[in-house]
């Protein structure tokens, strides 16, 4: 019986010396990037290893950082209008959205999703792809820690920097050099709409041959960037300081 307490407190003295190197690796990482870079994500990680694996060779990891100044404010709103019109209020998580897209996928095939900029972010830099719980748990985790390290500005810069807008080309200068020919700080209200509009599935949704529905999703982004009163919405949360 001795035996059997020794060996189960080993165990659980390394599963909370694990945990707690966890706790500290993460947040330090978290603290370490409200200031530095992210030379690569998660996200394209994994893309690349994977085209690695399969050996496609036509496989190609475009990403350019650029700071969130060096992006058209119409881009922002864009994806803010888009994705998470609540992101400068909430503190990581639509709680509204949420449970607006659980009853819906209780009655339907297709699944909704209902994660904000934030949880993409968390979901996008640091974990991989797939669905599990463990890993909607690691997210909310990350979800909760940028939100209370990062200010909103930077919040939003990562993830201009690193969303996938293309088969292999993440950022919003790499895409708008790739697909639109010109550097992310001169895309129009229309470019900055049909970005966003293939943000949902960005390898099957395509910037340069919009579909019917991409083109109708591009028009609804447009209507709701009206709505919301243009880029100045996004000054709330000091979004562009060096603008004026």
């Amino acid at each position: 019986m001795a035996r059997k307490t020794g060996w189960l407190g080993r165990v659980v003295r390394w599963l909370l010396w694990t945990i707690a190197a966890f706790l500290v690796v993460s947040i330090a990482l978290v603290l370490l990037l409200r200031r530095f870079n992210p030379p690569i994500s998660a996200f394209m990680a994994e893309a690349t290893v994977g085209a690695w694996i399969d050996r496609d060779h036509d496989y190609q990891l475009r990403h350019q950082w650029v700071d969130l100044t060096r992006i058209s404010p119409n881009l922002a709103l864009a994806v803010v209008a888009s994705e998470d019109q609540k992101f400068p209020d909430h503190w990581g998580f639509d709680v509204e959205a949420i449970e607006k897209a659980y009853q819906m996928n209780q009655h339907s095939h297709r699944v909704r999703g209902a994660s904000t900029i934030s949880q993409q972010v968390a979901k996008n830099l640091f974990l991989w792809s797939g669905r599990s719980y463990f890993r909607k748990g690691l997210e909310a985790y990350f979800t909760v820690l940028i939100e209370a390290c990062w200010p909103k500005r930077r919040i939003l810069e990562m993830y201009l920097n690193i969303a996938e807008f293309g088969t292999g080309t993440y950022g919003a200068e790499a895409a708008a050099q790739r697909f639109l020919h010109k550097p992310a700080a001169r895309l129009t209200r229309s470019d900055a709409a049909v970005m966003a509009a293939v943000l949902p599935n960005p390898q099957k949704f395509l910037i340069t041959a919009p579909s019917a529905y991409v083109q109708k999703r591009r028009a609804w982004i447009l209507d709701q960037m009206q709505a919301l009163g243009g880029p100045e919405m996004l000054d709330d949360i000091d979004a562009y300081p060096d603008r004026h």
